[in-house]
């Protein structure tokens, strides 16, 4: 738990750092030639992330990793798709989801014209480049654009392939096509999978679609420079300011029941798990659009989260898109057959009692009986909590800056005297002392 609660501090120092907007170093010369500068608005010819998380953007010879910085030379990384085809940019490209195949699970797949390249960690593969239909039957050549959709997200682990605006679903498993036509979303010159929601680039624009219905939101297209990459005169912030360690402050944590852990510091949440996608801040209205601000405390049971808001409880169902379930928010009183401030609430792994931290007293309420009522009213010695986790390795309350660990809830509610406060310090998340 101890170096848990490090990581999820360090992950959560470097999304907050790494969140704001920033200006972007200048743009150096290459052989005499200006590098391009995303910033001044760029159709991207392809965009994927890697096995680790870094996500590329293609243009041209180029390519930027990253959300920040300059452009680089595609063949620094990816030497082969210019010694061997001599092409120059790439038409489409995305990274493999096939849990059930690891042999190419993860793998980035690149598309020029009728090749097809697979690369790990930026090795090509033996035997390739091959013809696009040796791997890929049914799907034409000369693409522009492609993105995964993992097994949840669309119906089967597939592979969507963009042509005009006929779209090429590709089964993974069984290696079959389908090909539906979406006149009403733009031609896509690339297309991005990012933390569960699918994006089609054109221009300098996105706009993002259901990968099974094609449907598009209202409120599309955006501009590309206010969400994945930091431009000057772009953005959701300020230029980005040191953290101190001494200023951090969480709200609420949780780990839902498929273990996905969320962690939550004013109105800005962040998913733990995602780090394959690397690692972001986000409103809460994004996953939680009713919830505006704020949340006081959050726990998960029985594939549902519950946040608590003032003297309310929302809960969502635990999807890749939650949907609040109809009836709520319903009160405290109503829900949990508590009243007053709710600092903190924490639910241990496969238990189904939830410990709610009312300043110096935890209470203790059954999620199974009916109605719902404190079944354990006991004090405790430490106030002012901010939140609270349990796991396997015990509990962790944070307060402020520091953190206490307990080996379990029973050692918690037993507990007389406050075990020593561990500090967060620079070592343990980037930040400043």
């Amino acid at each position: 738990m101890e170096l848990f609660t490090k990581t999820l501090f360090l992950c959560f120092a470097l999304a907050l750092a790494n969140g704001a907007p920033a200006h972007p170093q200048d743009a150096s010369v290459d052989g005499g030639v200006a590098l391009p500068d995303r910033c001044e608005g760029i159709e991207f010819d392809a965009i994927t992330p890697d096995e680790k998380g870094n996500t590329f953007f293609f243009k041209g010879a180029h390519l930027w990793k990253g959300f920040r910085g300059q452009a680089q030379l595609s063949n620094e990384y990816f030497k082969e798709l210019d010694d061997i085809h001599h092409i120059g940019h790439v038409d489409a490209a995305f990274r493999m989801h096939n849990t059930e195949n690891p042999g190419n699970h993860d793998h980035i797949y690149f598309f020029l014209d009728d090749k097809v390249f697979s690369y790990y960690n930026y090795t090509l593969e033996d035997g390739y480049p091959k013809e696009i239909q040796e791997d890929f039957p049914g799907v034409p050549t000369h693409l522009d654009a492609a993105v995964e959709c993992p097994k949840g997200e669309c119906t089967a682990d597939s592979v969507l392939f963009f042509k005009g605006h006929d779209v090429h679903v590709y089964d993974v498993t069984t290696k079959t096509v389908k090909t539906k036509t979406w006149p009403h979303l733009p031609a896509c010159t690339s297309a991005f999978h990012w933390l569960e929601h699918h994006y089609c680039f054109h221009g300098h624009n996105f706009t993002r679609f259901n990968p099974v219905t094609g449907e598009v939101g209202s409120s599309y297209p955006k501009d590309a420079r206010h969400y994945f990459m930091k431009c000057p005169n772009f953005g959701h912030g300020g230029d980005h300011k040191a953290l101190k360690c001494s200023e951090v402050k969480l709200d609420a944590v949780t780990t839902d029941d498929a273990g996905k852990t969320y962690f939550f510091a004013g109105p800005n949440y962040m998913r733990l798990d995602t780090r394959r996608d690397g690692l972001h801040t986000f409103p809460i209205t994004r996953a939680w659009k009713e919830v505006t601000g704020s949340v006081d405390a959050v726990f998960s049971y029985t594939d549902k989260t519950y946040l608590i808001k003032d003297n309310q409880v929302y809960i969502y169902k635990a999807a890749a898109h939650s949907s609040l379930i109809e009836g709520y928010p319903k009160t405290l009183k109503e829900e949990l057959g508590i009243e007053g401030q709710v600092d903190a609430a924490f639910l241990c792994p496969g238990e189904h009692t939830v410990h709610i931290i009312q300043g110096q007293r935890v209470r203790d309420v059954d999620l199974t009986a009916t109605p719902r009522a404190v079944t354990r009213d006991l004090p405790l010695p430490l106030s002012d909590i901010d939140a609270a986790l349990c796991g396997p390795d015990g509990v962790n309350l944070f307060k402020g800056s520091q953190y206490y660990h307990y080996e379990s809830p029973t050692t918690l509610i037993m507990s007389r005297i406050a075990p020593f406060a561990q500090n967060i310090t620079s070592a343990m998340m980037g930040c400043q002392d």
